[in-house]
């Protein structure tokens, strides 16, 4: 092979790539964001053949500064998959970016963020001659581009799905919001967060709810202790019960990255005490199978508990009243030992009592044999059995129902899924039925034969 092309190929990669001002163009990643650049107009170039399904994308036209430069380049059709030369515009933050679309990729939606950045193509033919050259080879100043990180699996050991429910009220105030932020962030990265462990997202409680990112749009510790810094105070009051309501209904989807079969957790930050009713969002939620948690900071004091709506608020949102689902810190301060405590009690899989599984989610009818062919001693041994069966599953007013219905010649209804929400007060009324006597149980979906 004679050496002419070869060298002629080195001097092309190596020679210094020019924006439309004449600087230098940088070398970048598939994965460098907009927050990576340092200047306000950048003139870079994306490489080839980047993993269009890897991009992080946020907006449209106006893209959040941590969606991808390359990403948004290919989206807003500046480039192809084949790279280029793109100028970088750094803009002001902004709400309500975009979900849509466009050139295969599919940008997402946020709520807020704090910077933004445009991208236009850089008119440059130079440039767009050795483009295609330039992206796999060094820069210019003779260092190693930097590899894109690989995604962590994370801790597989504490699959859970969880949304911090933050105050924003003027209850916390601007400061301690702050040392909210903080604790938050150290829970995310004790977790473990990655692809095959813990997804995480916010929202924010204040007059309003506002859901600040999703379980989808971070799988990385780092991205998401960066997204919890950029947090802004949004104030009003502490309607936290309209806030968990929502994000029990709304932030749960497989659209926004919920996974089938792992626990949904919602815990709650609450300093002071809601101005709201959470009674009843904590059945909603409890209903829609999402265990919450309450953590709460500075309790209202004896002066104060007149202005609070019920003073057994926590009680009445967590997922069961047993200590194991409330928190207690005095103060925002000095929190970093409470950090490990409440990991412990979101990574323990067995106690998630209100996920949706067989044992708290069906209703259960007895139909019973009532007939004197039966007898006493199996009267008995069949009342036993039933007991046993409903004792295995959680019984109560959102959970499991049991009922009960005896017939002869005719049929009568012993008492009704909505009769007895407790497990003691159905076993009880089982046992005081000394006239019953049984030879069927039924199940949803199926018929047993005792």
């Amino acid at each position: 092979m004679s050496p002419v092309p070869l060298l002629l190929g080195v001097f092309l990669l190596c020679s210094p790539v020019r924006g439309s001002d004449g600087s230098a163009s940088t070398a970048i990643t598939c994965f460098t964001r907009g927050l990576d650049l340092r200047k306000e107009t950048e003139d870079v170039l994306c490489p080839a053949n980047c993993p269009l399904w890897q991009f992080y994308v946020f907006g449209d036209g106006v893209y959040a500064s941590l969606s991808s430069v390359c990403g948004a380049a290919i989206h807003r059709g500046v480039i192809t998959s084949a790279g280029g030369a793109v100028t970088v515009q750094t803009l002001p933050g902004q709400e309500n970016y975009p979900a849509v679309n466009a050139n295969g990729i599919q940008s997402q939606m946020l709520g807020r963020w704090a910077s933004s950045f445009s991208v236009t193509r850089t008119e440059n033919i130079a440039l767009e001659a050795v483009g295609r050259s330039i992206s796999t080879a060094r820069p210019s100043t003779g260092k190693r581009p930097k590899k894109p990180l690989e995604k962590k699996a994370g801790n597989k050991d504490c699959k859970a799905d969880i949304a911090f429910l933050i105050d924003g009220s003027y209850n916390i105030g601007q400061r301690r919001f702050n040392l909210q932020k903080n604790f938050v962030g150290k829970v995310a990265v004790m977790l473990g967060i990655g692809t095959e462990g813990p997804h995480v997202g916010v929202v924010q409680a204040s007059e309003h709810p506002k859901i600040e990112f999703y379980l989808k749009n971070f799988t990385a510790a780092k991205d998401v202790l960066f997204a919890i810094k950029e947090l802004g105070f949004r104030g009003g009051n502490s309607n936290t019960g309209k806030a968990l309501k929502h994000t029990a209904q709304k932030f749960f989807s497989l659209e926004n990255g919920a996974r089938k079969g792992i626990p949904k957790i919602i815990v709650v930050f609450l300093d002071g005490w809601p101005s709201d009713d959470i009674e009843e969002a904590g059945i909603v939620a409890r209903e829609f199978g999402v265990n919450v948690f309450i953590v709460s900071v500075a309790k209202p004091t004896t002066e104060e508990l007149g202005m609070v709506q019920d003073i057994a608020f926590v009680d009445k949102a967590v997922c069961r009243n047993n200590g194991f689902f409330s928190y207690q810190m005095p103060t925002w301060f000095g929190t970093t030992k409470y950090v490990k405590p409440l990991v412990q009690k979101l990574c323990s899989h067995e106690q998630m009592l209100c996920s949706k599984t067989c044992y708290n989610s069906v209703n259960i009818g007895f139909l019973i044999d009532g007939s004197s062919s039966v007898g006493d001693s199996n009267f008995r041994l069949v009342l036993e059995f039933i007991s046993n069966v409903a004792k295995a599953f959680e019984i109560s007013d959102i959970g499991s129902k049991i009922a009960t219905v005896q017939f002869t010649y005719d049929q009568r209804t012993e008492f009704g899924f909505t009769d007895y929400t407790t497990k003691e007060k159905g076993l009880l009324l089982l046992h005081k039925k000394q006239e019953l006597q049984s030879s069927l149980l039924v199940l949803p979906g199926h018929l047993w034969m005792i």
